[in-house]
Parts: C-alpha cells; structure tokens; sequence
C-alpha cells in the first residue's frame, strides 16, 4: 500500500461516515532505537535479540506506541488532517509487530457530531492479514467555520 496522498485537511463539512485513509510503514531497528531514545523505554524485548528470545514473543518486537503512532500520522495528515486536535484514543495490542513487518494503520469515520466538532474514527494496524492493533478515536476536526 503506498502512501501517495497529498497531506491536508478533510473539513468537518466534507466529511462522510465510512470515510478511510491509510498509510503503510515498515518497522525497521533504526525506527526502534529511535523510539526508544525519544520515549525513554528501553524494554529489552524491543532492543535485546538474545534477552527477547527468552520471552514468550521468542524474538524482538516493536514497542506498540511505536505502531500506534501510524494511527495519529493517518490522523494529522489525511483524516480529518492538519488542525486536527486529538481528544482520545482507546488502543487494544493483539499481536506484536516484529523489526521488518510492514504495518499499515487505517482510520475509518463511524460518527460526526456537527454541532461540536467532534469525529469518533475507527482505528486499526494490520501486518498482513492480522490486526496487531484496534481501538477508536475521538477528534475535534477541522471547521471552516
């Protein structure tokens, strides 16, 4: 899946339950240790091969916040897009997401609250045919009012 969309932003008014942007990302160590520094979580299950193949994941795994992270580039870029202001998010991790996996996140609209500006988006992160991560966002989108 590629990531050929133009960053911006999809206005309240445009808006259409059932809408859906995705983007596609492979994990790579480099994007771990990144991630590792900038949180701080230094887990050796995502940076320790020999340590994470005595864990039940028998091998390396990314940190989830790191996949998750798709959901909120998917949402500040594409849907609903730049102004976007996030005010939750809900995430279940159901799988992991091992270095060189492709995640692709996708965000779905199920609801508009039109008088408050709200979006509630369905959120998701798949490799492959299984979903590593599901939740829901609730959005104040972007108004050209």
């Amino acid at each position: 899946m590629a990531n050929d969309f133009t960053p911006g932003t999809i206005y309240l008014e445009d808006l259409e339950i059932g809408m859906t942007r995705s983007l596609s990302k492979v994990i790579t160590d480099k994007d771990i240790e990144m991630f590792a520094e900038v949180s701080t979580d230094h887990n050796p299950v995502h940076l320790d091969a020999d340590y994470a193949a005595k864990t039940m994941f028998k091998g390396r795994i990314a940190h989830g916040m790191l996949s998750a992270g798709l959901i909120s580039a998917v949402i500040g870029e594409q849907l609903p897009g730049h102004g976007t202001i996030y005010l939750g998010q809900s995430l279940k991790f159901l799988a992991p997401v091992r270095p060189g996996d492709e995640v692709v996140a996708e965000v779905k609209v199920v609801a508009i609250d039109h008088a408050r500006r709200r979006v509630t988006l369905e959120t998701t992160c798949s490799v492959g045919d299984t979903t590593v991560i599901k939740g829901e966002a609730l959005v104040l989108a972007p108004s050209r009012n």
